[in-house]
């Protein structure tokens, strides 16, 4: 996913989180114990496989901010979720949005009226251009079937790669295999990062002040720097 992209939904993920009520104690919690709180009470099966389904769709949702807090929280002795039912239905959910890319706006909506959407407005809310699906083009006619199964690794590439399948009308049994697979894969690289960082709790809570500091300093930063850009490509 582009560097914009994470910019933008990490600022929209921790608004509600820093201005809202759920907390871990009450005002006095950190935004770390605040943004930890409100993934315990919102992440469940059900909301893993939609996410990871916008994920693997068109829409700007990155994987990396749904499957490493939910293996995290399913780390914990007295946590409901089971992580490898995390990986599993966060699979699932990457196999639904890939499957809409591929018989929706691959093979029924069509290459030209695609392109077209994507430099249109509502393209660019959702972070599209035509570049990028060139670019997802060119990697599945460079590396044929097996691009659906590589291209889950590879940023921008992996949510669009389902496209030009779509547009080859590639198998799609194998399409799908390969996109389970390969998105298992990722998902299962995801989930051991949220358990490597639930073996550091301790020092993640100790530093949680500061680890807040300094998320709220990048996205300040990180707003400013999309600010004074917006400007100098106008000018």
């Amino acid at each position: 996913m582009p560097k914009r992209l994470y910019i933008v939904l990490l600022s929209i993920t921790l608004s509600p989180l820093v201005f809202g009520n759920t907390t871990k104690s009450g005002n006095s919690a950190s935004l770390f114990d605040k943004i930890e709180s409100w993934y315990e009470q919102n992440m469940n099966y059900g909301s893993i496989t939609l996410l990871m389904a916008a994920e693997s769709s068109i829409l700007p949702v990155p994987s990396e901010f749904v499957i490493p807090p939910a293996a995290y929280i399913a780390s914990k002795q007295e946590s409901s979720l089971n992580i490898f039912l995390v990986i599993l239905f966060g699979t699932i959910g990457a196999l639904i949005g890939a499957t809409i890319n591929y018989f929706l706006l691959g093979m029924l909506l069509g290459r030209p009226l695609l392109y077209k959407f994507a430099d249109s407005k509502a393209g660019k809310l959702l972070l599209l251009n035509s570049q990028k699906l060139q670019k997802a083009e060119d990697y599945f006619n460079a590396h044929g079937k097996l691009s659906t199964f590589i291209g889950r690794f590879i940023p921008v590439v992996r949510h669009l790669i389902s496209i030009p399948a779509g547009f080859a009308k590639m198998s799609y049994p194998a399409f799908a295999i390969f996109t389970f697979v390969g998105a298992g894969l990722w998902n299962c690289i995801l989930a051991l990062l949220g358990y490597l960082a639930h073996g550091q709790a301790d020092m993640i809570n100790e530093y949680s002040h500061e680890i807040s500091i300094g998320i709220v300093i990048l996205v300040i930063l990180a707003i400013i720097y999309l600010i004074i850009g917006y400007f100098v490509k106008q000018k």
